[in-house]
């Protein structure tokens, strides 16, 4: 991952955000830097991505007050794909709890692709985190609900309450993603026979699959992102949607595994936590001060959003948001004991 920031200078991330002006003129800066970079290709193995407008590209911040700033298609809508994962996890982490879904979805990086069976085999059968496709479908199985359908509804109602609008499903997509997830369903299978699922797990597919397709924008991105940030809080509604506690794990497990096998670069160069989708979707979270989505279809050899990925990288320098990167302490403004 080279987001090419060599000459973007770096502020320190401690301290809050400049004020909301200064904030408005560095997204849309960062929108026009990385809207030059037209490298990177379409996902076409769901044949519904393959529609997108290559040339699509939004950007948008939410701060924890609430403040907004857009940039560009900021409210063209996309399915959310593998963003899904990080907040359907919070929501089960929210009913079940830190130890009960440590233990059977994990927190550790697979160093494979996203969708690897070997990956499970390798670990014997444990789906080791909730970011990877076993993981995920092991997190949805957990999902309340004594039926698929219930299942569905509370997965929905949850991601409407972190975006702060209702979601609706893409039916093109649902249908294209139903006809080619046969990856999916046979992870899942596997997992069932490690006792990892421990309902049928066809259905569960089912219920991944149209979490998967729920429309979003890179606002709605940003408002989800944001109500991390903000401890649970949804900073547009007032909302809590989960505890500040699940938000501490949330963050800690998208820090380490949200950009799958290029986790680490991403940390490296970005330094916060971050979550991709196919579709072209990024949500990055400064813990404390605000959301980052983007949106822009083509895709690394990775399937992260090259633009995305560029201007996520250059709001962390200028905006001081990289959770590493700190000024060197005064010793005079230390207060006498």
């Amino acid at each position: 991952m080279d987001v090419g920031l060599d000459h973007v200078g770096q502020r320190a991330a401690t301290g809050a955000l400049p004020p909301w002006q200064r904030v408005d003129e560095l997204v849309l800066e960062a929108y026009a830097w990385a809207r030059q970079d037209a490298s990177g290709a379409v996902a076409d193995y769901i044949p519904a991505l393959a529609q997108a407008d290559p040339d699509a590209f939004g950007l948008c911040v939410v701060e924890v007050d609430g403040g907004t700033h857009t940039a560009g298609d900021a409210d063209a809508g996309f399915s959310i794909q593998s963003i899904s994962k990080a907040f359907v996890y919070a929501l089960v982490c929210d009913e079940l709890g830190h130890a009960a879904v440590r233990e059977r979805i994990g927190v550790n990086n697979t160093g494979l692709a996203f969708n690897s069976v070997v990956a499970v085999e390798l670990n014997g059968g444990h789906p080791m985190n909730p970011m990877v496709n076993a993981g995920a479908l092991a997190t949805t199985a957990l999902v309340p609900g004594g039926a698929p359908d219930e299942q569905w509804a509370y997965v929905q109602d949850g991601l409407s309450r972190f975006a702060g609008r209702p979601l609706a499903l893409d039916d093109e997509v649902y249908a294209s993603e139903s006809a080619t997830n046969q990856r999916n369903q046979a992870i899942a299978r596997l997992l069932e026979s490690y006792g990892r699922i421990e309902v049928d797990p066809l259905p569960v597919v089912d219920v991944y699959t149209r979490q998967c397709s729920l429309v979003v924008t890179a606002r709605d991105v940003a408002v989800m992102g944001a109500t991390l940030a903000d401890g649970g809080v949804n900073p547009l509604t007032g909302e809590r949607v989960v505890s500040a506690e699940v938000c501490r794990d949330t963050l800690a497990v998208l820090a380490s595994t949200g950009l799958y096998e290029r986790s680490g670069e991403w940390l490296f160069e970005i330094g916060l936590p971050g979550k991709s989708g196919v579709a072209g979707g990024i949500v990055t979270v400064a813990p404390g001060k605000a959301g980052i989505g983007a949106f822009a279809p083509r895709l690394d050899p990775a399937g992260n959003s090259v633009r995305a990925q560029r201007a996520t990288g250059y709001l962390s320098r200028v905006l001081g948001l990289n959770v590493f990167a700190s000024s060197v302490h005064d010793p005079a403004s230390r207060e006498p004991q």
